[in-house]
């Protein structure tokens, strides 16, 4: 029974994950949702870029301190291991969500490109970035990453295989692809607003920020192997390989 509810709560943190990352492409791209980076005023523009930094600090403190392996050796006393996944999946959720939900568009322009061939680039850019991202999830074990296979196996009462060391496709190329994408998506935006600025300039260095810290975490996991690796591999700035390693890449731990 138990391992029931552990599937089911895992199946629901993901579903609500899934529709999170929709409405955060819509959210980003102002199409087709209620409320977007650049519409939808919550309470006016008055004090909005205040209040926009402490939403993505928010989510920032929680994405990356909830990742750490420290923190996860203790969460796990208090959440079951099965779950912990699905639940930092679910937590990283509705960290978003309040983040769409009370974020304050200013309006002001930095370039406006909209109707012209440039524009047009600019926003097939923008879903080719998510692409990268959804596409480089699936690389590295989609429903591992988001905690459907460790409740499925729960549910199948097998012990889950511990991460192994792979390098498919984008991964020979940067360490991070996934983190490529959303920096492309953040970007990539034939309408660029100061509230929009605000987002993938603050976004951005958070990414390379947490990307420190996921190699640390990386490196004491998969030890020499990962330190081989990025001699070889450029981090975030795709370039050809410094030399063929016959080793793997590493998923994602975020």
């Amino acid at each position: 029974m138990k391992r029931a509810l552990f599937f089911m709560y895992g199946v629901a943190c993901y579903l609500i994950f899934f529709a999170t990352f929709l409405y955060a492409v819509g959210f980003l791209g102002n199409v087709l949702v209620p409320k977007s980076v650049d519409t939808g005023l919550q309470g006016g523009e008055s004090n909005g870029w205040l209040i926009d930094i402490v939403l993505l600090s928010l989510f920032a403190i929680q994405h990356s301190v909830m990742a750490r392996q420290g923190f996860k050796k203790w969460w796990t006393r208090l959440v079951p291991k099965p779950i912990e996944r699905s639940t930092y999946v679910l937590f990283s959720s509705l960290a978003l969500i309040a983040l769409f939900w009370y974020w304050r568009p200013i309006s002001d322009i930095t370039w406006n490109v909209r109707g012209s061939i440039g524009g047009t680039v600019l926003t097939a850019t923008y879903f080719l970035g998510w692409g990268i991202v959804l596409f480089g999830t699936f690389l590295i074990n989609h429903f591992n990453l988001f905690g459907l296979h460790q409740v499925y196996m729960t549910l199948r009462n097998r012990e889950l295989a511990p991460p192994q060391f792979v390098k498919p496709f984008f991964y020979r190329i940067v360490r991070h692809p996934l983190m490529v994408g959303f920096i492309i998506a953040f970007w990539s935006t034939p309408l660029m607003t100061v509230g929009h600025l605000l987002f993938a300039f603050a976004s951005t260095g958070y990414i390379l920020v947490a990307i420190q810290l996921e190699e640390k975490d990386l490196v004491r996991f998969h030890g020499q192997e990962y330190v081989q690796y990025q001699k070889e591999v450029s981090q975030i700035i795709p370039m050809p390989p410094r030399r063929q390693y016959a080793g793997g890449s590493t998923a994602e731990n975020q």
